[in-house]
């Protein structure tokens, strides 16, 4: 799979090498009345291409943090209700340690 990948971003690659061999021309952009710059067409096109991926790429980062953060306090929870379960409270207030709480009864059956 590795192999494959890799074989898709080196035909990227070269055809991104191409396409800018191809197109080397000048750009002229007008930016105010009197501002003028010159850029040649592949730069600008990877300039405009990562100008519109920032967006998205901010979304990504700002989702990810937040389910990380979630599943942080998901595994904080399930640490604490594990606990409780084998019948050790953990408090946070008391500097004395944990507390022990006695099992649980089962309830009896019936026939």
């Amino acid at each position: 799979m590795q192999f494959l990948r890799t074989i898709f971003w080196v035909v990227i690659a070269v055809m991104g090498v191409i396409f800018a061999v191809n197109n080397w021309t000048d750009v002229s952009i007008k930016l105010w009345s009197d501002i003028e710059t010159v850029w040649k067409l592949p730069f600008l096109l990877l300039a405009v291409f990562l100008l519109g991926l920032l967006p998205s790429w901010i979304l990504h980062r700002v989702t990810r943090w937040s389910l990380r953060r979630k599943l942080e306090t998901a595994n904080r929870s399930l640490i604490e209700t594990r606990s409780v379960a084998d019948g050790v409270v953990v408090d946070s207030f008391a500097s004395t340690g944990p507390i022990t709480v006695p099992p649980a009864t089962t309830p009896p059956t019936f026939p």
